[in-house]
Formats: C-alpha cells, structure tokens, sequence
C-alpha cells in the first residue's frame, strides 16, 4: 500500500494539498492518506471532514515517518523530506528558478521530485496544470480586490440623479488569468481592453465582449510561433506598442497586468511615466509581483499610492486568498497526476519514466537535478 503525507504549509501559504474529495479518490486508489492535523483549516477543510474521507489524523512527524509520497503547496523543507522513505516522491510546486542551492540540497536528499510548474501544455495534461487552475482564480479575485481599492462603481448606472459613467478596465497579457480577468471585469460591467503580443489572442478577447487593442502591423501578424508563442519584436514596433500603450493607459481607472515568464524577470509593461499620467483613484493589479513585476513602480507583496494618487497592489498569492477554491482546484491536479502513477489493480506504485508527463516535471532523482531546464542555463 502506498502511504501518502500531507502537512500544513507556511505562515504566509493558506493553501494545502489535498481536499476531502480528493482523499477519499486517493484511498480508492488504494492509498493510506495521513495527514497532520489542522493542515486544511485556513482551506475550511476540517480534520473531521478528512476523517470521513477516510484519512488517518495524525502529528506532522507521524504524517511524515516513512511515507512514500509527500504532497505539497510550496517546496517541503528539508527536515520533513529527510522524514520520508528514502527515494520517495515529493510533488508540489517546488518554485524551480527559486533558490537554486536549496533546490539542489533537496535533490540531494535522494526523493524523486516533482515540479508541477513544468506540467507539459498538453492536452492530455490540462487536468493537472497547476498554472492554469490557479491562474485563472488569481485573475477573478485581481478585478475583484481591484475593483473594490478603486472605489467606485464598474458599471454603468442610469438613475433618476443622473448617469454614473462605466469605469475602463485595461487587461494587459492574454494567458488564463488574462481572460479570467477580461470575463470578470466584464461581468462587473466595466468598459473593457485587453492587449497581448500574440495576434492570436484578439479573437479571444473579442469573444468576450471586450476591445483589443494593439499596433496591427505586418510585424504583429507574424508575432506568433507555429506553437503558439510569442515571438521577439523589434525595437521598432516595440517602440509603437509603447507609445499606443502609453496614451491608452491615461484614461483607464482598472489595470492587470499579468506578464509572466518562468524563470525570468517580468517584463516591464508599465513605465513611471505612464503611471504619472494616470488619473488619480486608477489602481494597478500587478500580478507578476513575484517576479519583480510588470510596472517600474511595484513593490511586491505591497500596495504603494503614487503622489499623483494611483494605487499599485502587487501581491504574491492571490490565488491563495481565496483558499478553499484554489486548494479544491490544487488537489484534483495533484490527484489527477498521481493517477498515471498507481497500478489501479495492484494498487501500488509503478512509474512509467518515459511518460511525458513524468519526464516533463522531474526535477530531482537520484540525488541529483535531472530536469533539463536546470541542469543547462536554458529556460524552455
């Protein structure tokens, strides 16, 4: 029988591994789940509903003596990996690019470790992509904490006292959370833009009610690799992106920016000067806080109000802030990967190495890192 561990996260990471549903799937599978008591609560997942599902409740050291998987939200310290079977599996997001010493002292520790923010885009793996599902949470919940640091009404409101006009909300990056948030702002019945790098994207954006907004040259239409990547511009376009960028940001009271490239800095979207010509009251959503951000003025994990009165907010969780959807979402990818790993009639482990899906988001094993985007100094 598999035994599967799961223990409370940080102070600062809400979030846990596994739900009650999710338990009760791992059990049919035929795993021993233990789990340390009062790891779900800040999810609202009590010990009792676990117990239910058919966990055993137990201490963090009995959660983590011998198990042969342990899963996780962020990267398990040391002492709790030293704790499992020797070779056994860890998967969570590990933050690969994150800390490359203590990344290689957990290789080092002989588990077999899984990053799940490598999950191929595949597919066949849509179910167990981490980034989306909590993408798409962090895009809902930036128009909503957007929309009520701003201040005032999204929609537009005729009443007997006179219009109140709709406020211009401006989506910057067309990924998961990009749309997510594009289909909330336009649910709030803000006047919605969106602008991305991709040509690909404006049908999308348009798909949603929203306007696109972008210098539509030759160069923009072939701005997208057969993979659906967006390619390098030249200096020149990026020039005019910048400019059409900068006029159109004035008169926008909501703005998300969201992108994010694993690996790398975020890249600067938005310049001091464009957040000096802002309106007072305008707030700014930086979603790729964690990366130093996409505007010259963030400050992550904080919220900042410039002289001329715009609020920067750029926080580093924000999926985890709406904790018991984004652990439900995080648990049925977690589920749904450990799936292709358990022999369902023998109900034991039995890895296939040369799946793509294991091949893509092993990070560690052996004791050494095995991942090639880590073991070359190129970011695929």
């Amino acid at each position: 029988m598999v035994t599967i561990a799961v223990t409370s996260e940080s102070a600062d990471e809400p979030r846990v591994a596994v739900s009650p549903d999710t338990v009760k799937k791992l059990i049919g599978l035929g795993a021993n789940v233990r789990i340390e008591s009062g790891a779900g609560a800040r999810s609202r997942f009590s010990d009792d509903a676990y117990r239910a599902a058919g966990a055993e409740i137990v201490t963090r050291p009995e959660a983590l003596y011998g198990a042969d998987i342990l899963l996780s939200v962020r990267r398990p310290a040391m002492e709790e990996v030293a704790a499992l079977k020797p070779g056994a599996i860890v998967a969570g997001m590990i933050d690969p690019y994150g800390d490359r010493g203590a990344l290689a002292a957990l290789a080092g520790t002989g588990a077999t470790v899984f990053s799940m923010e490598f999950m191929p885009r595949t597919t066949r793996a849509q179910s167990m992509d981490v980034l989306s599902s909590q993408a798409n949470l962090a895009g809902y919940k930036a128009v909503v904490d957007g929309a009520a640091m701003f201040g005032q009404a999204l929609p537009m409101m005729m009443t007997p006292a006179g219009t109140v006009p709709a406020a211009k909300a401006f989506i910057m990056g067309v990924g998961v959370a990009g749309l997510q948030a594009i289909a909330t702002a336009r649910r709030l019945g803000a006047q919605v833009t969106a602008t991305d790098v991709r040509p690909a994207t404006k049908e999308q954006v348009q798909s949603l009610g929203a306007k696109f907004i972008a210098v539509e040259d030759d160069e923009f239409k072939q701005a997208q690799t057969a993979a659906g990547y967006a390619k390098p511009m030249s200096a020149e376009y990026q020039a005019k992106q910048a400019e059409l960028i900068a006029q159109h940001v004035k008169s926008q009271d909501l703005v998300i920016t969201t992108a994010l490239i694993p690996g790398r800095p975020a890249p600067k979207l938005i310049t001091r000067a464009m957040i000096e010509s802002m309106k007072p009251g305008a707030v700014i959503v930086d979603l790729a806080a964690e990366r130093g951000g996409n505007t010259e003025l963030t400050e992550p994990g904080k919220t900042v109000e410039t002289p001329n009165g715009v609020k920067i907010f750029a926080p580093l969780n924000l999926a985890g802030t709406i904790a018991v959807n984004a652990s439900s979402l995080y648990a049925r990818n977690l589920l749904a990967f450990l799936e292709t790993m358990i022999d369902k009639k023998e109900k034991t482990l039995a890895i296939n190495w040369d799946d793509e899906l294991i091949k893509g988001t092993l990070v560690a094993k052996g004791g050494q890192l095995v991942h090639p985007n880590l073991t070359t100094n190129t970011v695929t």
